[in-house]
């Protein structure tokens, strides 16, 4: 038995595993698992929306278990002290893990360069318990200082200070001067009084981007009333605020973004080590003390051929890493070649809050910069691939229900537009009523196909038919019925005063090519499944109606309104009447039947039954 452990449940190890599990899955000499303290994954990339209360605090949490469930991967929830590389062995307080091959992702931590006080007396945001200390920070802060009448105190509760102007500060003061008018309401505080600040010892903020957009993300973060201070000399952190050389910026909050280093069990390990304890691997991505240990994500320290850098401590640095180890795990067990590690980087983006951001985007040897809608709009794309790489539907649903669906104060790149939402309730009279309309139709038709099934009149005349008998039918249709195979005829055939919605010719031609197939003989009469063809219809217009009124599946079934209605409309037989019908179903498809209806009871049942699935789970096809 091979046995292969992933130590750390971040990006790289998550992706790595997700491969691992891919590639072994029909061998049954091979075991994988996955360690790590926490029983869940954590989307560090948005921590700051949690910080500043744009997103709920469990938005940035996927739960191990259910990323893989029903695959070849068994989570394992440990604290990992030592590795002993000899022996083969990861020992914890309370266990010991064997390994073949071991993949090390544990990530890295905050680093404070020495910089006096600044771990004792700043914050940082590097897990979900750092973010949900910062925005409880930031909301005790407002509260007191609302009851605070020294102006002295106050003004220090009021100034917060990022010490950091890379990707995570920059992303962090954005959404802090939103979430900061949000508090201003709440806690009647004015705006001018609240001082934020982001701080730096670079030159200039986000140096990695191009200056232009670099200008960009500045002006934005003036409008914003963030303050910017570069090439600032960080002397030390107190209890009072930041010292800048000879100077302090007062304040009662300072959030430290300024750096990473590796993990504590990395730092004390016996590989060969550079820059901020990262580990050294050959383009395999093995250590290259040890052939039998890979490096993934963070921890990695790997200069591409033709490169005078690393590989930056970026997730797309884990996400190409990760399935390149799997692979080379896999060769490794089964004699066949490795790959080397050659990186392509598709870029960089940063949101500053919810509703702006700058991206520089494409291929690794064509860059694109965009700014705005398009730079929040690629960053949410590449968000929801990734979810859907490790979770699937579940995640990608509940990220857009959190980023697009269920915001408030408009913080949502589309604004607040589709999150306009009313209470349910209010369909009612719509949902009963057009149930009411389908219901009557087709009890109307009802008795004409049981007394008479070969009578076809939901479907107009065969072209090859009688014209003049054809219009004799129309006619007597239009008198006696107002569904759409009677405006149809009147149009077609008998030039009655009912007028049906115009199609265009190519859709007029798919539609006869198919009825010329399926529905019509070559002496112009109808075939077998012609009748068939009616006899459905009409059961769909009586069961449709049934299940809208009583709100059961009432998404389904208000769908099958609007695809009816495009269905009749295609094929000419459609009056102006149709396109109520069609308007009225797009509007009860979100969740009209969740009052006073069926689904009530019925939909959380069968979401309960479904999730016990092995392949929904497999397959992550559920929501929460």
């Amino acid at each position: 038995m091979k046995k292969i452990v992933v130590l750390g449940g971040g990006y790289g190890g998550v992706v790595t595993s997700k491969h691992l599990a891919k590639l072994f899955k029909k061998d049954k000499d091979v075991s994988i698992q996955l360690i790590d303290r926490n029983p869940y994954h954590t989307l560090l990339t948005e921590l700051h929306e949690v910080a500043a209360n744009r997103a709920p605090e469990d938005s940035v949490k996927i739960e191990l278990k259910k990323i893989f469930a029903g695959q070849k991967v068994d989570v394992v929830l440990d604290s990992i002290d030592n590795i002993d590389f000899a022996s083969k062995e990861l020992r914890s307080a309370k266990s010991t893990y064997k390994y073949d091959y071991l993949v090390i992702g544990t990530g890295c931590k905050p680093t404070f360069f020495g910089i006096p006080g600044a771990e004792e007396h700043s914050l940082t945001l590097w897990s979900y318990e750092d973010a949900v200390r910062l925005k409880e920070q930031i909301r005790d802060k407002f509260g007191k200082a609302a009851k605070e009448t020294d102006p002295v105190k106050r003004s220090k509760m009021l100034s917060f200070v990022v010490v950091g102007a890379g990707f995570t500060g920059v992303e962090l003061v954005g959404e802090m001067a939103e979430f900061r008018d949000e508090l201003c309401k709440e806690f009647y505080i004015d705006p001018s009084e609240v001082r934020l600040v982001v701080a730096d010892m670079a030159p200039k903020i986000l140096p990695i981007l191009p200056d232009k957009l670099i200008e960009k993300a500045a002006k934005r973060l003036n409008k914003m009333n963030v303050e910017i201070v570069t090439s600032a000399k960080i002397t030390g952190v107190t209890p009072s605020g930041v010292v800048l050389g000879d100077k302090s910026l007062e304040a009662d909050t300072v959030v430290w973004t300024a750096g990473v280093e590796g993990s504590d069990l990395v730092g004390k390990l016996d590989v060969k080590q550079e820059g901020r304890k990262r580990i050294v691997t050959n383009d395999k991505l093995q250590s290259v003390d040890h052939d039998d240990v890979y490096i993934v994500g963070d921890n990695i320290f790997f200069i591409p051929e033709g490169e005078t850098r690393p590989v930056p401590q970026m997730v797309e640095n884990a996400e190409q890493a990760g399935p390149l180890i799997a692979h080379n795990i896999y060769a490794d067990v089964h004699n066949k070649p490795k790959k080397p590690y050659k990186p392509g980087f598709h870029g960089t983006m940063v949101c500053i809050g919810s509703r702006y951001g700058v991206a520089n985007v494409g291929l690794p040897n064509k860059m694109f910069m965009l700014t705005g809608f398009m730079a929040m709009f690629s960053k949410h794309l590449i968000n929801m691939y990734y979810l859907f790489t490790v979770a699937g539907f579940h995640k990608v649903w509940t990220y857009m229900m959190h980023e697009f669906f269920h915001v408030n104060n408009r913080r949502s790149f589309v604004g607040g537009h589709f999150a306009k939402r009313s209470p349910n309730f209010w369909l009612l009279p719509l949902r009963i009523f057009v149930g009411y309309k389908w219901l009557e139709e087709g009890i109307d038709k009802l008795p004409k196909i049981l007394k008479d099934p070969s009578n076809i009149f939901l479907i107009p005349p065969s072209p090859h038919a009688d014209v003049v008998t054809a219009a004799s039918q129309a006619a007597e249709e239009v008198k006696t019925t107002v569904d759409a195979s009677s405006a149809a005829s009147a149009v077609e055939s008998a030039s009655t005063s009912v007028t049906a919605l115009p199609v265009p010719g190519f859709i007029k031609s798919i539609v006869n090519w198919f009825m010329d197939i399926f529905f019509y003989t070559s002496d112009g009469g109808y075939t077998a499944l012609a009748t068939v063809f009616q006899f459905f219809m009409v059961f769909m217009e009586i069961a449709v109606g049934v299940m809208i009124i009583v709100g059961l599946f009432t998404a389904v079934s208000s769908a099958i309104t609007v695809a009816l209605g495009v269905m009749i409309w295609s094929s000419s037989m459609a009056s102006t009447e149709m396109l109520w019908y069609m308007t009225a179903g797009v509007a009860l498809i979100g969740g009209s039947g969740s009052a006073f209806g069926l689904d009530y009871y019925v939909l959380p049942w069968l979401r309960k039954q479904w999730k016990k699935i092995p392949l929904v789970r497999r397959w992550y096809l559920y929501t929460d």
